[in-house]
């Protein structure tokens, strides 16, 4: 973007000191605290002409990764001054909710202004003709009710008044039904109807509603191409002023890319370069800027302060007076309870090592089995590609933390242009780190995979991003790593180690430990244990490995019989196993836990109980207590059998006096046989009465059999 030339002596900007800059504007600290290298023209408002965005050029960004870059510009004023800056029309959103402007040498900022934006919607619905909602020829022609129009059908011209536009489901011979627009117009001769679907063309006769839709039209193309907003800013004042303006839009977010190169040698540190990506995707050159990397990610978000927002203001009716109506007062309430929230924040930390690590001079680096060469040549080679690595580049930006966030710098000003991106050294050093493999069974694979663990000792935060992996000179494989705090350990996979088999058998078992009663419950104690056997064999008759494995951990669980952890990440333990080369080895792994099952006392399994007693995992207070629970349940039971026989046999009495009756219907009262039926039905009345009192009696001594059951139940607890 072209700068304005002015005939008055340049000034150099002064540069804002990080306090002066928190005392201004403490929400863009961080791009106000370096100085500026590049000076600004000093731009010429004796007439307090307009200048272009170029007099107040981009002196500093700051990206993070939250999609958000910070700006400042910096330039010289001459007395009363207007400065446009112009933005995307989607940026201005952004530029209205977080612009600072600094007049910083006593003179006063008058404000800015912009053009406003209505609407579309709003501005098309104010037009005569509303097409707002982009309407269908019928509905155009329904909201033109009342106007003059001129239609053309293939059957000639009709002129009239729109009368409206009806919709009528039309059934064709086949049977289809198509819902039809039909509109009707008051002619001279009187209604005329036509289908909207043959009408070839209309043409509205009333001059001034014609225009109107041509002005809604109009409307529609201006919003369709306002791309660009310019922005006025006034600063009043005399003389020569440095001033400032800050604000905060949207960016792509800045990327990292690694490279990683593992040394021949063994005890060699392994060389660690870190490259930036930067996107300009605006449509200013960014020229000789300060930039900045930031790592963290500060809450932002959009709001729509460009478009004007209108209120619906509610229909209030005609205040009218209305007779008294009784009315209920509810009781007096206590005040509203004062709810507390306890927030706690949750710290994501790296595990740490459950058992130091030997040390890394110990360690013993392994290389790939399919990238041998013991060539003299071979190591030479690689020992001058990692030369040609260390020297051909150098880390071009500075690291620190700011605040709460780790910031890198950039060491001398950038140029990217407009629609241009950038891939900046911003790493460049040895870092320490060990060439591991590393075995889950969860990856699905019957081999390790290569890697390497590093430990970040280069003063930097690594930010997440791709590695490049090179074993020497050779290319090894890609990684993937996430954000890495200083001093923090990461393994990175990169291949699949081919030359080590793998294998693992599961199994588990749960038995019953001892078994106790509590509250009429019969509690059992399990134990269950799961256990892992990992097999590897080396095909590599050279190199010896370290194998680290990571095995699944389960929360509530113990290690039991089983090696130490070097390390507990997480879900995840992560045990070490030293492979020699053609070798073969094996890790076991068991976890175990105890639980506790309960179940109804009564119904538990009498043959089962005994064989756990005779096992010793049942005492004899709880055999006794078990048999004496069937006892009183036997008694209830009993008790519930007779109730049941009694039914039965009552029912059996119901049956035969029913067949009874129904005989001495069909015989004569002076028979014997007659009077033998009286005699039998009075005996079974007899016993009737008897049954209803041995089920009342039965049932009481039921129910306080069942009482003492229960009661037993509920205070029973043995060992």
């Amino acid at each position: 973007m072209p700068r304005t030339q002015n005939t008055t002596p340049s000034r150099q900007p002064r540069h804002l000191t990080t306090t002066t800059a928190l005392a201004l504007a403490a929400g863009l600290c961080a791009s106000l605290a370096s100085p500026v290298v590049a000076a600004s023209p000093t731009i010429n408002t004796a007439v307090n002409p307009a200048a272009d965005p170029g007099d107040l050029p981009v002196s500093r960004i700051t990206l993070y990764r939250s999609g958000v870059g910070s700006f400042v510009r910096e330039g010289v004023v001459e007395g009363n001054a207007n400065v446009q800056l112009r933005f995307r029309t989607d940026q201005i959103n952004d530029i209205l909710k977080s612009m600072i402007v600094l007049d910083l040498d006593g003179g006063r900022v008058e404000g800015a202004t912009y053009g406003s934006k209505e609407p579309l919607s709003r501005r098309l619905a104010s037009f005569a003709v509303d097409i707002s909602d982009n309407p269908s020829r019928a509905e155009l022609l329904g909201r033109l009710r009342g106007a003059r129009v001129s239609i053309r059908t293939s059957e000639g011209t009709h002129e009239g008044s729109v009368l409206g536009v009806e919709q009528q489901n039309v059934v064709y011979p086949e049977g289809q039904e198509q819902r039809r627009s039909t509109v009707s117009l008051v002619t001279a001769e009187g209604i005329w109807s036509a289908d909207v679907d043959n009408i070839l063309s209309f043409r509205i006769l009333d001059e001034e509603l014609a225009a109107e839709l041509n002005k809604a039209l109009v409307a529609l193309a201006e919003h369709r191409a306002d791309n660009v907003k310019t922005l006025d800013l006034n600063f009043q004042g005399t003389g020569s002023r440095d001033v400032m303006v800050g604000y905060v839009h949207e960016t792509p977010v800045w990327k990292t890319s690694y490279r990683l190169v593992m040394p021949e040698e063994a005890g060699d540190r392994l060389l660690l370069q870190g490259w930036a990506i930067v996107e300009n995707t605006t449509d200013e050159d960014w020229e000789g800027v300060r930039l900045s990397l930031v790592a963290g990610q500060p809450v932002s978000f959009t709001m729509d302060l460009y478009e004007p927002v209108y209120i619906t203001r509610p229909n209030v009716p005609v205040p009218t007076a209305t007779g008294a109506k009784p009315r209920s007062y509810s009781g007096g309430g206590s005040p509203f309870n004062n709810m507390q929230r306890e927030d706690r924040e949750e710290g994501f930390a790296d595990s740490g090592r459950a058992a130091a690590p030997r040390s890394r001079a110990e360690a013993r680096p392994l290389v790939a089995a399919d990238s041998w060469e013991t060539s003299a040549g071979a190591a030479e080679k690689a020992v001058a590609f990692g030369a040609a690595m260390r020297n051909s580049v150098a880390a071009a930006a500075s690291g620190e933390s700011v605040g709460e966030v780790f910031q890198f710098t950039l060491d001398a000003p950038v140029t990217v242009g407009r629609q241009q991106s950038a891939m900046l050294p911003i790493i460049a050093g040895d870092i320490e780190g060990r060439r591991v493999s590393i075995f889950n069974q969860s990856d699905g694979l019957t081999h390790p995979m290569r890697g390497v663990e590093i430990t970040n000792d280069t003063g930097l935060q690594l930010m997440p991003g791709p590695i490049a992996v090179y074993d020497g000179e050779a290319y090894a494989g890609d990684a993937q790593i996430n954000h890495v705090s200083r001093s923090d350990e990461r393994l990175l996979a990169y291949a699949v180690d081919l030359a080590v088999d793998a294998r693992v058998e599961p199994a588990s078992t749960s038995t019953v430990q001892k078994l106790s009663i509590v509250r009429g419950l019969l509690r059992q104690q399990m134990i269950e244990e799961t256990r892992a056997t990992y097999f590897f064999e080396s095909n590599d008759q050279f190199r010896d490995r370290t194998i680290i494995v990571e095995h699944p951990r389960l929360i509530g669980w113990d290690l039991v019989d089983s090696p130490k952890p070097e390390e507990i990440a997480g879900e995840l333990y992560r045990f070490e196993v030293e492979l020699d080369p053609g070798a073969k080895t094996k890790l076991g792994i068991t976890q175990r836990r105890t639980r506790y099952d309960q179940v109804a006392l009564l119904s538990y399994d009498t043959n089962t109980l005994l064989r756990y007693s005779r096992d010793g995992k049942a005492s004899k207070a709880v055999i006794d207590a078990f048999r004496e629970a069937h006892r009183l349940q036997t008694r209830v039971r009993d008790a519930e059998r007779t109730l049941a026989e009694l039914a039965t046999e009552r029912n059996e009495i119901g049956k035969d006096q029913s067949r009874i009756r129904s005989n001495m219907g069909s015989i004569d009262r002076n028979s014997d046989l007659y009077a033998r039926y009286m005699q039998k039905l009075a005996e079974q009345e007899t016993r009737l009465e008897q049954i209803v009192e041995l089920i009342q009696s039965t049932t009481a001594e039921r129910d306080a059999r069942r009482q003492e059951l229960q009661e037993y139940l509920n205070n029973l607890n043995v060992e």
